[in-house]
């Protein structure tokens, strides 16, 4: 019996798995099912937030309304603090407020931006977990996540919300809101030049 033509198809058919185990190359579950399913622009969105994994970054209000003083007059500092393959959090820290996080995750072929608010204790706000999904592709250095139904039932007047962030590698990272048909803006920009030690957790975790 000639095995050679069996022994050909086998390691043609393993050769993928083989070189997901081969030494030196990327864990095989950074490209998890939820991430392959994203528009490939996403995907470069993906791999630029997690590149920033474990670093933090200052930054500065640079769009807002009267309500967002708090942001204007205190030291903001973001932290890419965790990062899996299949969620990034990012505890966004305002003078000695640590009560917001930032929560991005692939989902329904796209990518969803939540809002995490904590109290000192570590118990959830009534107001939390507000945000929304994506609509199309964007690009590899921005995306916009449009208020889900949560966010409407918790927020009326958030329901038109569609929220932005933008890497510009080695430059700026932004996060930014739009309130549709109002005057409602903010955006706050962070110099990936200048990262800072890494602050204290955030409300709620260790």
């Amino acid at each position: 019996m000639n095995v050679r033509p069996t022994l050909i198809a086998c390691t043609l058919i393993l050769a993928p798995q083989l070189a997901a185990c081969a030494p030196g190359t990327a864990n095989p579950r950074s490209a998890s099912p939820a991430i392959l399913a994203l528009a490939s622009p996403q995907q470069d969105f993906w791999q630029r937030l997690q590149s920033l994994c474990g670093r933090a970054f200052p930054g500065r209000l640079t769009e807002s309304n009267a309500g967002d003083s708090l942001f204007a007059r205190s030291t903001v500092v973001m932290h890419v603090r965790e990062c899996t393959p299949g969620e990034v959090r990012v505890p966004l820290h305002v003078g000695d407020d640590r009560s917001r996080s930032w929560v991005i995750t692939p989902v329904n072929g796209g990518l969803r931006l939540k809002h995490d608010h904590r109290h000192r204790d570590g118990a959830e706000d009534p107001i939390t977990q507000y945000g929304g999904d994506t609509r199309g592709p964007g690009t590899g250095s921005r995306q916009e996540f449009h208020a889900d139904s949560l966010t409407a039932a918790l927020i009326p007047a958030a329901r038109t919300n569609v929220w932005t962030i933008e890497i510009l590698p080695g430059s700026v990272f932004a996060y930014g809101l739009r309130r549709e048909g109002t005057d409602r803006r903010f955006r706050v920009e962070f110099d990936l030049t200048r990262p800072v030690a890494p602050p204290a957790p955030p409300w709620g975790s260790r």
